[in-house]
């Protein structure tokens, strides 16, 4: 691949793709973030299609979106959780990859965009998935945050069992797109955000309830994975990132 800078080089890598990329984006109240995230996903040319399935938001997250022409906006009536917006999300995805972006995301570039879909799109990875510059320090130091929102993977991985991530715990959709990529033996590449942060709970509702709502979310997860699972689950997961690309595996 002749290395371009910039808008040429993702263009050059869109001219190559052999399928379309969906990025999926669940919000739930998330109106004062959003937007910084769709300003760089629905201008960008990896991505033929960006859907913000808002999960039953109170605040003004769906007229943000809508500001958006090119953003298609899926509306559930009430709170369902992260995991059945997700499967909302790829119900309604027209393209054979899905790039999975949380809503919250500072900093977030075009360059890391293009970072998280080359992997997959063009270099023989069966998932990308992302650490960021304020994942919790054991992931960093491992290299692996098995619990990142910001992945991109084969939509055949979760459209085959959409009804098994509709009953999932709200949190759950990370640890079973995991378990997915563990059962096919897909390799995985892991790609440093060291320039972007999720903003935590706290800061949105508070220290007493932003706790609360951490906690919430690691309960989901181990309803899915009891705590020896998670720990098998990051072996399994950093033996996948270390086995590099296996063209055609996904």
């Amino acid at each position: 691949m002749v290395d371009c800078p910039g808008h040429d080089r993702m263009k050059l890598i869109a001219s190559q793709m052999r399928a379309g990329l969906t990025s999926i984006i669940c919000a739930h109240n998330e109106a004062p973030r959003i937007g910084d995230v769709l300003v760089v996903a629905s201008a960008h040319p990896l991505l033929a299609e960006v859907i913000v399935v808002d999960d039953g938001s109170t605040d003004g997250t769906a007229d943000i979106v809508r500001s958006f022409p090119s953003v298609q906006l899926i509306s559930l009536t009430q709170r369902c959780g992260k995991s059945r917006a997700f499967a909302a999300g790829v119900r309604a995805a027209r393209h054979d990859y899905i790039m999975h972006l949380d809503a919250d995301l500072q900093n977030l570039t075009a360059a890391n965009v293009t970072a998280l879909a080359e992997p997959v799109l063009s270099r023989g990875y069966g998932m990308s998935i992302s650490v960021r510059k304020n994942s919790l320090a054991i992931y960093r130091w491992l290299g692996l945050d098995f619990v990142s929102g910001e992945r991109v993977l084969p939509k055949r991985i979760v459209a085959a069992c959409l009804p098994e991530i509709d009953v999932l715990p709200g949190f759950g959709i990370e640890a079973y797109i995991n378990a997915r990529i563990i059962e096919e033996q897909l390799s995985i590449a892991v790609v440093p955000f060291d320039n972007v942060i999720n903003t935590r709970k706290s800061a949105k509702v508070g220290h007493l309830r932003g706790m609360l709502a951490d906690w919430a979310t690691v309960l989901d997860v181990v309803r899915v994975l009891s705590p020896l699972e998670v720990i098998r689950q990051n072996y399994r997961m950093l033996a996948l990132a270390r086995s590099g690309p296996r063209p055609g595996s996904s």
